[in-house]
């Protein structure tokens, strides 16, 4: 096991999630993240924590159905952590645990170049910057219902969220009740009917990477309508209608990146959405984002160099905060 390896486990366990003596952690994972859970577990068992592992099935990306169905074994536990290929942070069951008391980190591993996401340097971004970076926007967030965005390559955007309130990822799974991700983010889970207007996606597709060229993208009320037809575009339809639901093609999130030691560059799902001087659009269910859409999955699409409006005050011009 490599020592960077090991040592974002131990951001993980130590700064993110604050495992302490004597707490239940479990880490939920599949075959080819193995050795990150074996780091994961080290980790925690030397601050005294009694820790499970649970191996899910091979690529699932429906592993939300899996998950709703084991609450009751997932309410036993202080920590959990979802360590796989997959985010599974908007599931009921994460939900459900957080109103207990537990606590969650999403963690997922999916990476394009076979390195390992653990021994990223975006993992070592200061948790303290991001929440400095966010405050403002945040706040300047939650005064207004409405949201819109523009870039450079064309995208012209509402997103409604009306009764929604903005929230930060920076990591940190530490205090009773909190929902963390690896992704360094302010979030909203948006109307699910409000979204509406013309994009051009240049940054990220999610797990499957960068576009090597640009797609447009056409939402009305909510949904994903029109996927431009071009060879890269027919790939991501094809690859959202693999989902078997069409509670896929609803925007369900409107996020924007705070992480200065990432790149979206297609080669880490969680890198891509997380990189400041971008903002994403999640696909799909949006349950633990304050939002009440169900699907069979979620996933982002991120843009590059957004300028962001709320109400009549921009908070981020071409890519970089202004409030």
């Amino acid at each position: 096991m490599s020592s960077k390896l090991q040592k974002g486990a131990d951001i993980v366990i130590r700064r993110w999630c604050q495992v302490k003596r004597g707490e239940k952690l479990l880490i939920i994972t599949d075959h080819s993240h193995l050795k990150e859970c074996a780091a994961l577990q080290k980790s925690a068992e030397i601050m005294g924590a009694f820790v499970i592992t649970l191996v899910i099935p091979e690529d699932c990306t429906q592993a939300g159905t899996l998950f709703d169905s084991m609450i009751e074994f997932f309410l036993s536990n202080d920590v959990i952590i979802g360590a796989t290929n997959y985010s599974l942070i908007t599931t009921r069951a994460v939900r459900e645990v957080l109103s207990h008391g537990s606590r969650y980190l999403s963690l997922p591993l999916s990476t394009n170049n076979t390195r390992s996401m653990l021994t990223f340097d975006f993992m070592q971004m200061d948790p303290n910057i991001s929440e400095q970076l966010a405050s403002s926007m945040i706040e300047a967030l939650n005064q207004s219902d409405d949201i819109r965005v523009t870039t450079p390559k064309g995208t012209n955007l509402t997103f409604g969220k009306k009764g929604r309130t903005a929230g930060l990822f920076n990591g940190m799974a530490a205090k009773p009740g909190q929902v963390g991700s690896s992704s360094f983010e302010i979030y909203i889970g948006i109307e699910e009917t409000k979204t509406n207007g013309h994009a051009v996606l240049d940054g990220s597709m999610g797990y499957v990477g960068h576009p090597p060229e640009p797609i447009n993208l056409t939402f009305c009320d909510g949904r994903l309508i029109d996927i431009e037809k071009n060879e890269i575009g027919l790939f991501l339809q094809d690859y959202m209608e693999r989902f078997n639901d069409p509670g896929i093609f609803v925007a369900g999130e409107f996020g924007i990146g705070l992480n200065q030691r990432s790149n979206c560059v297609g080669n880490c799902y969680i890198e891509d959405e997380s990189t400041y001087g971008t903002f994403h659009i999640g696909m799909g269910r949006n349950l633990a984002l304050g939002g009440c859409h169900d699907a069979a999955g979620h996933f982002d699409l991120v843009f590059n160099e957004p300028t962001i409006y709320v109400g009549n005050r921009i908070i981020m011009k071409d890519g970089r905060a202004i409030c």
